[in-house]
């Protein structure tokens, strides 16, 4: 892995059970890249998004975030940012008091002043002191895009963020996924929802059945041309 890589793989293979989730799966990302990972339900992207956060190990091969394996290394695992289909809030916390618990994790000695930007970045102040279970979907989702960030960590991992979100939260979260782009952070992002994504990925990365079908780069703003390239990638290998 060199210097310039934010997340390599090396013959990535994970199963359970005796069932391949994933099978032999490289992957070299630079830093700075935001990478796109499509693939139909059960490809195995949220195992691929388990490992690289440190959450699980490979059955087979390396991974490697910032240089050091995230189950073994705390550093890399501060430079993750991860949200995934939970939450990882607590509903009978406030955001206040949620956020001040990461924070603490986090070891962050600006807690309070990152706490109160993260609160009016997700549009949360006013609400700061509520119980996080009378919130909605959508209310949770900016929540947890929030603690994920509070961090500040330079490898982002995405699983389906817009998740939950009307127009206007989407649209929000566009901007700051662009944001993050432009502050030179890398990320994955996985969504089924591929219209707010097609403008921020720089890279594309299909799986199919736990192996890798296609990996490019993307350059193109089109939603149409993204399902096109998609759907013959995962045609091409079944």
């Amino acid at each position: 892995m060199t210097p310039a890589e934010a997340i390599s793989l090396d013959r990535v293979s994970k199963r359970y059970a005796g069932t391949a989730a994933l099978a032999e799966v490289d992957l070299r990302l630079p830093a700075g890249t935001f990478l796109l990972l499509l693939g139909p339900n059960g490809a195995g992207k949220s195992t691929l998004l388990r490992l690289l956060a440190g959450l699980a190990r490979p059955t087979g091969g390396r991974v490697l975030v910032c240089g050091e394996d995230p189950h073994a290394s705390a550093d890399a695992r501060r430079a993750i940012g991860l949200l995934s289909h939970q939450t990882l809030l607590y509903d009978d916390l406030t955001p206040l008091e949620n956020l001040r618990f990461f924070a603490r994790l986090y070891g962050l000695a600006d807690g309070e002043a990152r706490i109160a930007a993260a609160l009016a970045a997700a549009g949360l102040g006013p609400r700061e002191r509520q119980r996080v279970r009378t919130f909605s979907r959508g209310m949770k989702q900016r929540l947890a895009l929030a603690r994920a960030n509070l961090h500040g960590p330079t490898v982002l991992l995405l699983d389906e963020p817009f998740t939950g979100l009307d127009a206007a939260g989407i649209e929000g979260l566009c901007a700051q996924l662009q944001d993050w782009r432009r502050q030179g952070r890398t990320g994955v992002l996985v969504t089924h929802q591929l219209e707010p994504a097609v403008a921020l990925a720089d890279d594309l990365l299909v799986l199919h059945r736990g192996r890798v079908c296609g990996h490019q780069p993307w350059r193109g703003d089109s939603v149409a041309e993204l399902s096109r390239v998609y759907a013959a990638l995962v045609e091409g290998a079944r």
